[in-house]
């Protein structure tokens, strides 16, 4: 049977929350899946009480979002690392990054980016925040023509495309060299965006829109 941990002294609190989250965060990893995840689970992992952990959570839910925010701040500093002289080699080191990271923490990912948010997301707000400074310096620069925050998610698009498809599809004939894939899909995806603001606008026809008007109606 786990010992049970001694009441927390006033101000360590904190220290409390952390070694909750610390003990949730290797069930995750563990089990691999977020329904490993109870508050029962995680207050005997933890060695405290049940009602320690709602102390310091609302709820399951609650507990199971900050455990999986935990990571994101490393991938905040992951992208300072990629940073190099040319903005648009940058931009592919972190589009790169990105898959890569989203793949060691799969599950982190699907709970904080492949799930319904009712409120704004912690973790989307920092992707999209570092995708768009990013692009910021491309556009200035000249290498990109358009709005940051739409091209970022385009780009971002592309990448959670991707991840999405690896971690729910593992079964599709992925190639052998998957680094090799998710480079070349990163490559195809910036420099897409890179030169749709140069191409000329594409129209539908008169013919063609009436078409496809008549197969949407009733």
């Amino acid at each position: 049977m786990t010992d049970r941990r001694v009441r927390a002294n006033p101000g360590q609190g904190g220290r409390l929350r952390e070694e909750i989250l610390a003990a949730a965060e290797q069930l995750l990893e563990t089990a691999g899946t977020e329904d490993a995840l109870t508050v029962r689970a995680v207050a005997s992992a933890a060695g405290v009480s049940t009602p320690s952990v709602y102390l310091h959570f609302t709820d399951r839910e609650a507990l199971l979002e900050a455990v999986c925010i935990r990571v994101w701040g490393q991938l905040e500093d992951l992208f300072h690392r990629c940073q190099v002289a040319d903005p648009f080699h940058s931009l592919g080191r972190f589009g790169r990054a990105y898959v890569k990271f989203a793949l060691e923490h799969p599950v982190q990912y699907r709970v904080l980016l492949m799930r319904t948010s009712s409120s704004e997301n912690p973790a989307a707000t920092t992707c999209f925040r570092l995708m768009t400074d990013a692009i910021t310096t491309c556009v200035a620069t000249g290498l990109m023509h358009g709005d940051p925050g739409t091209l970022a998610l385009h780009l971002w698009s592309a990448a959670h495309g991707c991840v999405s498809l690896l971690i729910t599809q593992p079964h599709l004939p992925w190639p052998e060299d998957l680094d090799d894939f998710i480079d070349n899909t990163i490559r195809m995806a910036g420099f897409g965006v890179a030169l749709q603001a140069r191409l000329p606008e594409v129209r539908t026809s008169p013919e063609l829109a009436t078409a496809l008007d008549r197969l949407h109606s009733p």
